[in-house]
């Protein structure tokens, strides 16, 4: 059965990177192993990498913008979980995709939604890309719609990998990321959407996120990259 209600997905949501972080970022990951063409393949899909699926239902008209503020401290994080102490990018990266996947509009409000996603971000600026995490989630009257059917979602994950392009990076020259340590991960998996009358259904997802692991440090989030790599 299709869903009758946006679902709050990397599909319907998914705010890209800004041009000047997106190559930050990238730069910082390969270290300027790859030509530019092999990094713009990398980062936007290009080449022999694919979209994430379709989104069951239509894409809202009204998604966060770049510029959509962090949560206040304040703010509790709802049914979003704490990020996890891991220490291992692929590891990190299948948990924070749950993560982003997994929802519950019965009891979390939009402003803990957010809240409880932005824990899970680095804290150092200079790698962080709070927009284009921010930006799956839906609007305030988005998710208010969404909350009157009692809309939620669960994600089961199969399986998680660094990209072709990155781990042939990394294997010509490993240190060069030992700058700021940021791995790009892709994972696959499953959604499972829930609402009010018995309505469900059930789609593939995939991602590319950029995950953070300094040495003797938990992983953080710093980034969603606009377009799925494999």
């Amino acid at each position: 059965m299709r869903n009758r209600f946006p679902s709050l997905s990397l599909s319907s949501y998914g705010a890209g990177w800004s041009a000047t972080r997106r190559i930050a970022i990238v730069a910082v990951a390969v270290a300027g192993l790859l030509a530019l063409a092999v990094i713009v393949a990398l980062m936007t899909g290009g080449g022999n990498g694919h979209h994430a699926p379709a989104s069951a239902a239509p894409a809202p008209t009204g998604s966060p913008s770049s510029s959509e503020a962090a949560p206040k401290p304040s703010a509790g994080s709802g049914s979003v979980p704490k990020p996890p102490q891991i220490a291992e990018p692929v590891a990190y990266a299948k948990a924070a995709a749950q993560m982003l996947w997994s929802y519950d509009t019965r009891d979390t409000s939009r402003d803990e939604q957010l809240a409880g996603m932005r824990a899970w971000m680095t804290t150092e600026t200079k790698y962080a890309d709070w927009a284009s995490v921010a930006g799956q989630v839906p609007d305030p009257v988005l998710w208010s719609r969404m909350a009157d059917q009692d809309q939620h979602a669960t994600a089961h994950i199969t399986e998680g990998h660094y990209p072709g392009a990155f781990k042939q990076a990394l294997a010509e020259d490993p240190s060069a990321i030992t700058e700021a340590y940021v791995y790009v991960v892709t994972v696959n998996g499953k959604q499972t959407l829930s609402w009010k009358k018995g309505g469900g259904g059930a789609e593939e997802r995939a991602v590319t996120l950029a995950v953070q692991c300094r040495p003797n440090h938990d992983c953080a989030l710093a980034a969603i990259a606009p377009s799925v790599t494999q």
